[in-house]
């Protein structure tokens, strides 16, 4: 445990931090857990609604600085070839 008070002040703010990081982090991972069960299912029209959804809360991940922006582009990628490949 932190003694001095500026310590324990750090110790407060990466707590917020964490929660803040974790529910973006769940929100676009429950958004692209929607988008594969709908490409599974077969439903291409509300797969392509939910790949937008997924892509903009993916996008939101990264301008927080919670996953790094070659991730999102490679997240984003790979929903785009599901979907593609669900279409062909």
């Amino acid at each position: 445990m932190p003694n001095i008070k500026s310590a324990k002040k750090r110790v407060q703010i990466i707590e917020k931090k964490t929660l803040r990081n974790n529910m973006i982090k769940s929100g676009y991972k429950s958004a692209v857990k929607k988008f594969e069960e709908a490409v599974q299912a077969g439903k291409i029209e509300e797969a392509k609604v939910l790949l937008s959804e997924a892509t903009k809360k993916i996008d939101q991940a990264c301008t927080k600085g919670v996953i790094v922006k070659n991730t999102a582009a490679r997240k984003k990628s790979n929903l785009s070839k599901k979907l593609n490949a669900a279409m062909a």
